[in-house]
């Protein structure tokens, strides 16, 4: 009688079947994005700032008052859920990238793109919005607090293109003079844009 030498019976690779849908998630994960700018990075922290959704008249004021067009890219830092980049896209043809640190908040945005048909002109990225790449934004819009407002403001007068528009729904941005402020129901809408350097 002729013995075999022993051998393992055949089963699947638990490492590779892994590493194969490892693989396949972050490729599912991965936005699909013609920002370059805008890469998603995994927030550590809950949000800065409660979450509050600024009204369709407030959004439209906002647009105009920034003179949102075609050419824009729009920039929505703390964008919840994304309606003003959408409308962005939508009303204006501008491309939009918003930034949100609640995966809750990314998951509406992205439902929202997708009711109203221009996921081929926004992209929403979960980031810390304190961290995130935004320099080539030629808008962008805020409707945070004073504080976030604050600590933002170095970095968007360093990284933006002089030129740039910036927006703020309801707070400024300390003693740096607006270059328009509106009131819309209410509230105040403020416009900057980056100086010369």
């Amino acid at each position: 009688m002729r013995t075999r030498p022993f051998q393992q019976p055949a089963r699947p690779c638990r490492v590779r079947r892994f590493g194969m849908a490892a693989a396949c998630g972050l490729l599912l994960a991965a936005p699909a994005t013609p920002f370059p700018q805008a890469a998603a990075q995994v927030p550590l922290r809950g949000p800065d700032v409660a979450y509050a959704s600024a009204p369709p008249a407030i959004v439209d004021a906002m647009l105009e008052l920034a003179r949102v067009t075609r050419d824009d890219v729009v920039y929505d830092l703390g964008c919840g859920d994304g309606r003003i980049v959408v409308a962005a896209a939508k009303a204006r043809g501008a491309r939009g990238v918003g930034i949100d640190i609640d995966p809750a908040r990314i998951a509406e945005a992205t439902a929202l793109a997708r009711r109203e048909g221009v996921t081929d002109r926004v992209t929403f990225v979960l980031a810390d919005l304190f961290q995130a790449a935004f320099a080539d934004a030629t808008v962008v819009m805020l409707y945070l607090q004073p504080e976030p407002n604050l600590r933002l403001r170095p970095r968007l007068l360093t990284e933006l293109r002089p030129g740039t528009r910036v927006v703020s729904l309801s707070y400024d941005m300390g003693d740096w003079t607006p270059d328009d402020v509106r009131r819309v129901g209410g509230r105040r809408i403020y416009l900057w844009t980056i100086p010369p350097r």
